[in-house]
């Protein structure tokens, strides 16, 4: 079987010695030999030298697409959320605190509102957000004085929408104190019968909230990820900017686990700098460096003391890098060059950009990558930054380039070395992206797809694979744009993404 395994496709160092650059579109991997379960796969991983993984799986710091809700997603589900920094210090390191602080089945910033507010201020956090159960503080802010709660069965049938809140809110409330343990908060919801439990302090204020919805949802999470104090872990971005040294500070100081060096060209005596200040003073945090593409700019970065190496520069759906700047690299060949480089000196790489389905995600770990970046792939979810609205009858969000001009005007810009701060060039693009739902249902999606194309290629771990990589124990095949064609959706007016749907039975 082994050598007629060998006897079709290429290996990864033949498919790549062309030297013309490959995207994920441009090959497949051909299948290996099963004689195991889907169930049987594990996906553990390192994004950098220290920080482990269940699964390989990180979502990108754009301010449309992280910040405390996705992380605490991203950590409970086995990856982690890099916060963006497209906002004032204080915003991100009070981001970084949500997670840290975090404990399952905890609400700690339930959306509430005040006495004064109308139903149809309800009806529209319903509609935007998908949920009702809304504490009602004296003024309307989440530190407030607790003072009732409206639900649904308050409202349904109150045919003026106009009405105030402290008019149908109900007062005799169910609470329970600051310091609840979760399964006392759950004994407390089942013998109430309630919906919503608010956890209030001696002043009566209100902490934080118990969903019964969410004590189902969110039961358990095996594969989360945690730092040794039981707590999320979660990444932040910084640029290289001398200001951000004291942003730095203060998510440390927050407890973040991982800082990320956001730059679109990230091999520059700045970054260099940032990191050797970063291992100097803090060396307990692991560093993400880059973006990068080439071994050079690996191995500048990492003999400055990265601890794990972010490749990609321009292939994602709204960068605009490479048609603007005339720099880059195809993607699926910066990913297996660089890897292939940073596994001789044992630091972990990510590929960001690009995946834009589970098969890429594939693609990117089969040629050496650790962990997968993803922005487009949650951008639209519950999760993510941004109210929901419609457009041409889509409930859709918006998502965006951090090099964009509306992003840069808020200070996405950093990531970029402009020496003229008046004259901006755009190297991203604004968006819509439909409703995805929830980040909660999609990554298991993701998980259990990788799963299977573990089992398709005949690996069980993500090291097996890399083993296999190195020893041209995994074989791959170019794609012509006919084959392409031919492997996609063809030949429908019409379809849905199945990212919520079975597919094929599996062992």
């Amino acid at each position: 079987r082994e050598s007629q395994m060998h006897s079709d496709g290429q290996t990864a160092s033949v498919l790549f010695e062309r030297g013309d650059g490959l995207t994920y579109n441009d090959f497949i991997v051909l299948p290996g030999h099963i004689d195991f379960a889907a169930t049987d796969v594990g996906l553990s991983t390192y994004i950098t030298r220290r920080i482990a993984l269940k699964n390989p799986i990180c979502s990108s710091p754009m301010d449309t697409v992280t910040e405390n809700k996705m992380a605490i997603g991203m950590a409970l589900l086995g990856g982690i959320g890099i916060v963006h920094y497209n906002n004032t210090p204080e915003a991100q390191v009070e981001e970084v605190r949500k997670v840290k602080r975090f404990e399952n089945g905890f609400i700690t910033d339930p959306v509430v509102l005040g006495p004064k507010n109308a139903i149809a201020d309800v009806d529209l956090i319903f509609q935007e957000q998908g949920f009702s159960g809304i504490p009602i503080t004296e003024d309307g802010t989440i530190e407030g004085k607790l003072v009732g709660i409206v639900t649904n069965r308050d409202v349904d049938f109150e045919p003026d929408r106009s009405h105030l809140l402290e008019e149908v809110m109900v007062t005799d409330l169910v609470t329970a104190p600051e310091g609840v343990t979760l399964n006392e908060a759950n004994k407390i919801l089942r013998q109430s019968k309630k919906g919503k439990l608010p956890i209030i302090n001696e002043k009566g204020c209100l902490v934080s909230l118990v969903s019964r919805t969410d004590l189902k949802k969110n039961r358990d999470f095996p594969e989360a990820s945690k730092d040794e104090s039981k707590q999320l872990r979660v990444g932040a971005a910084i640029s290289t900017q001398q200001a951000d040294r004291e942003r730095l500070a203060g998510l440390v100081e927050a407890g973040v686990d991982l800082v990320v060096i956001d730059a679109a060209q990230g091999d520059s005596v700045f970054q260099v700098e940032m990191i050797e200040e970063i291992k100097k003073n803090y060396p307990a945090v692991d560093v993400l460096a880059g973006n990068v593409v080439t071994t050079n700019q690996c191995e500048n970065l990492i003999d400055a003391g990265a601890d794990g190496i972010r490749i990609g520069m321009g292939p994602g759906s709204i960068c605009i890098t490479q048609d603007t700047m005339a720099v880059g690299r195809a993607q699926a060949t910066a990913v297996y060059q660089c890897a292939r480089y940073c596994r001789t000196r044992g630091i972990p790489v990510v590929a960001d950009g690009g995946i834009n389905n589970t098969g890429a995600l594939g693609k990117a770990l089969a040629l050496g990558a650790n962990v997968g970046m993803m922005g487009s792939m949650f951008a639209g979810t519950q999760e993510t930054p941004g109210d929901y609205f419609y457009k041409d009858g889509m409930r859709v969000k918006k998502y965006r380039g951090m090099a964009s001009v509306e992003a840069m005007e808020r200070g996405g810009g950093k990531r970029y070395m402009y020496s003229n701060r008046n004259i901006k060039v755009a190297q991203g693009v604004s968006g819509l992206v439909v409703d995805k739902g929830s980040a909660y249902d999609l990554v298991p999606y993701l998980v259990q797809s990788l799963r299977q194309s573990f089992q398709d290629m005949g690996h069980r771990t993500i090291e097996d694979l890399h083993q296999a990589l190195e020893n041209d124990g995994i074989r791959f095949e170019r794609r012509s744009p006919s084959a392409q064609r031919e492997g996609g959706v063809h030949g429908l007016m019409a379809y849905d993404e199945p990212f919520r749907e079975g597919g094929r039975e599996r062992q």
